[in-house]
């Protein structure tokens, strides 16, 4: 994704207090109290412009959800949107995923989305992947026990590597598919990427994992 800078994008999210979290190291552990209920907490890791998880907040009220986007000129996309349509189930943050431990307590997060995140394709950059055995250990840390992650993706060599980095890493799947839209559930959200690469015929590959609990 080429990104386009946008000088505005900080002050204008710096702005938002409602919606923009500047510094959620310091509601570690306090998620509950920021949301004002202890409804279940769901995050997004590279929420793009949004379109998912803006949808998911919409058709589930009683889940909280957070938005992580690395990227602020990508992130203020989302922030604008809360600011036209207010969700108060929605925050957006613009923080590392190799962070996520200073920003949620062990347990704190309830599921955790990773939808057509980068490939990172050539093997010297495996690490970067969000699905390589390093990150894994972030979200299981962050997670209840049996905690799930719900995984999207056009990329066949992606989808591989995931599967098998989380079949090694321990954890089990309770939904494979290979081609999503040819029976597209009703509940499904698409992102923007996903809509575009349906577009264009290609297969949508999803998968549910779940941490197998350690004695």
């Amino acid at each position: 994704m080429r990104l386009r800078h946008k000088p505005w994008a900080k002050e204008y999210m710096e702005a938002q207090e409602h919606v923009f979290i500047q510094h959620p190291e310091q509601l570690k552990g306090k998620w509950n109290a920021e949301f004002g209920n202890d409804h279940p907490l769901f995050i997004e890791v590279g929420s793009g412009k949004g379109q998912f998880i803006l949808g998911m907040a919409k058709q589930h009220p009683d889940v909280n959800f957070i938005a992580i986007e690395l990227f602020e000129s990508v992130a203020v996309s989302i922030v604008q949107k809360l600011v036209e349509t207010p969700m108060p189930n929605v925050r957006v943050l613009t923080v590392d995923a190799k962070r996520l431990v200073e920003y949620f307590e062990a347990g704190e997060v309830d599921r955790v989305y990773l939808n057509f995140s980068d490939p990172w394709p050539k093997t010297r950059h495996a690490k970067r992947r969000l699905t390589y055995k390093t990150f894994l250990a972030t979200y299981e840390a962050i997670l209840p026990k049996a905690g799930e992650i719900h995984f999207k993706t056009d990329n066949r060599g992606l989808f591989e590597y995931s599967l098998q980095s989380m079949s090694q890493y321990g954890m089990f799947f309770t939904e494979i598919s290979l081609d999503l839209h040819v029976n597209e559930p009703e509940d499904n959200i698409r992102t923007e990427y996903e809509e575009r690469f349906s577009a264009l015929g290609q297969p949508i590959y999803r998968m549910e994992a779940v941490f197998r609990p350690k004695n």
